[in-house]
């Protein structure tokens, strides 16, 4: 795909407005180290475009991608509670 256009995403989410919020929500996952589905060099709000344009994202399927928490270990948590308790 050489460039992505809105009415390419409007195919597969028909709502502009569903489609923004989907988009902002992928764009976050991105940013928070999920993986993309397509290959791209660009940004990405570009690469969340060609996602949701190429049917990989959905309104169904977009909490399927989200980048998975890594297990937090009795050292993080005591690390954690201790820094609490030092702001107060």
């Amino acid at each position: 795909m050489a460039r992505v256009t809105v009415e390419d995403c409007l195919k597969v989410v028909p709502s502009r407005f569903r489609l923004i919020h989907l988009v902002i929500k992928r764009v976050k996952q991105l940013r928070e180290g999920a993986e993309p589905l397509v290959k791209s060099d660009n940004k990405e709000i570009v690469t969340a475009l060609r996602e949701v344009a190429a049917g990989l994202i959905t309104p169904e399927t977009i909490d399927r991608y989200a980048k998975k928490e890594k297990p937090t270990s009795p050292y993080d948590i005591s690390e954690i509670l201790k820094q609490k308790s030092l702001k107060f």
